[in-house]
């Protein structure tokens, strides 16, 4: 410690720990932090549950990169490897097939495609950014459809090509690739899912 003119000794000032700090550093993303504040207690009243555990949340969100090409090329993957990781902020899986389909020429473990499992804080970003950015992007566009639940509170939703997110470069692509995002979410039915949803912005057809 050191001391200060009259000769007496000077508090250290209080030092956090790292992880305290990284902590505080680090803000909750806005979208989770609405659903804490607004939309749970609306869940709750709406859906009439009795325990605010009950409400449905979301779980984790799939995106899925299918190439089909790669079966012939499997260089062809790199791109979307990468382009992939930017829209999502993670570093991609490649996936492989489960079973070989001889009419497609597919053998059992072949690379086929890519995918990333977004949890926590990054699954919230990204659903904030695709109700409110991307999804506006895509030409005219009226709303997605409410028939593709799976009936265990599932959502998954088709994009026709990767240039509608603002992280991907026009002139940087070689090819449009499709992709599959899928919202897993703790809701019991699909009734509940749609609702939460709907809460969190998800633009429904009307």
């Amino acid at each position: 410690m050191a001391k200060d003119k009259k000769g007496q000794k000077e508090a250290a000032p209080e030092q956090k720990a790292p992880e305290q700090q990284r902590h505080s550093a680090k803000e909750c993303p806005r979208l989770r932090a609405r659903f804490e504040k607004e939309v749970a207690p609306a869940l709750l009243k709406e859906l009439e549950l009795q325990n605010v555990m009950a409400v449905p949340r979301l779980h984790k969100i799939v995106v899925n990169m299918g190439v089909g090409e790669a079966t012939q090329n499997a260089k062809i993957l790199d791109p979307a490897v990468n382009e992939l990781g930017q829209i999502t902020g993670q570093k991609p899986v490649i996936t492989r097939a489960k079973k070989s389909i001889a009419a497609f020429k597919v053998r059992a473990g072949q690379s086929i495609g890519t995918m990333v499992t977004l949890r926590g804080d990054r699954m919230y970003e990204f659903f904030d950014r695709l109700v409110n950015i991307v999804l506006p992007r895509v030409r005219d566009f009226k709303g997605v459809s409410t028939r593709s639940f799976d009936g265990r509170g599932n959502f998954t939703l088709g994009l026709h090509d990767q240039l509608i997110f603002p992280e991907i470069s026009y002139e940087k692509v070689d090819k449009l690739k499709g992709m599959n995002v899928t919202i897993v979410t703790t809701a019991a039915n699909d009734n509940q899912a749609r609702s939460l949803l709907k809460h969190l912005g998800m633009p429904f057809r009307a």
